[in-house]
C-alpha cells in the first residue's frame, strides 16, 4: 500500500511540474523619457501567458511609494494577454529609477520590471540655461 501511495505522489508531482503558467512581458522596461512635472504618469506593462495553465498574479509591489502598480484581478488563461498598470507620481521632479516586483504562479515566480525617465519642471530655469549678457557685451 505504501508503494502505491508513493508512486501516485511521484506521478502527481511530475504532472504538476510539466503543467506550468509562463509569463512573457512585451518589455520589462518602460522609459518615460523626459516628461514635465504633473504629466500623466500612467504606463502599462503588457504580458502573455505562454504556458499551459492559468496564470495567477498574486502580488505586485513597488520599490517606492511614489509608484503605484495595479495587478489583474482574474487569472490569465493560456495564450491570453494581460496588463500591469503603473502610475508614477510626476509631481516629484527627479530622475525616475524604480523597480516593480511581480509575483505569480509562473515558471519564473518573481519578475523585476523597471521604469526610468526624468521629470522636469519647465517653470524652473537652470542657471546654465540662462543667457545673460556679459558686462563686455553691453
Amino acid at each position: 500500500m505504501k508503494q502505491l501511495i508513493t508512486i501516485l505522489f511521484i506521478g502527481l508531482v511530475s504532472f504538476s511540474i510539466n503543467a506550468q503558467a509562463k509569463i512573457e512581458f512585451k518589455s520589462e522596461v518602460i522609459d518615460y523619457g523626459t516628461i514635465e512635472k504633473g504629466a500623466d504618469g500612467v504606463r502599462v506593462f503588457e504580458f502573455t501567458n505562454t504556458g499551459d495553465e492559468p496564470l495567477i498574479i498574486s502580488k505586485v509591489s513597488s520599490s517606492c511609494g511614489c509608484t503605484i502598480p495595479k495587478k489583474p484581478k482574474d487569472p490569465i488563461m493560456p495564450g491570453e494577454t494581460g496588463e500591469i498598470e503603473v502610475k508614477y507620481d510626476t509631481k516629484r521632479v527627479n530622475p525616475i529609477r524604480k523597480t516593480i516586483t511581480v509575483m505569480s504562479n509562473a515558471e519564473t515566480p518573481t519578475v523585476a520590471l523597471k521604469i526610468k525617465g526624468l521629470v522636469i519642471d519647465p517653470s524652473k530655469v537652470s542657471v546654465l540655461d540662462k543667457k545673460e549678457k556679459s558686462v563686455m557685451q553691453q
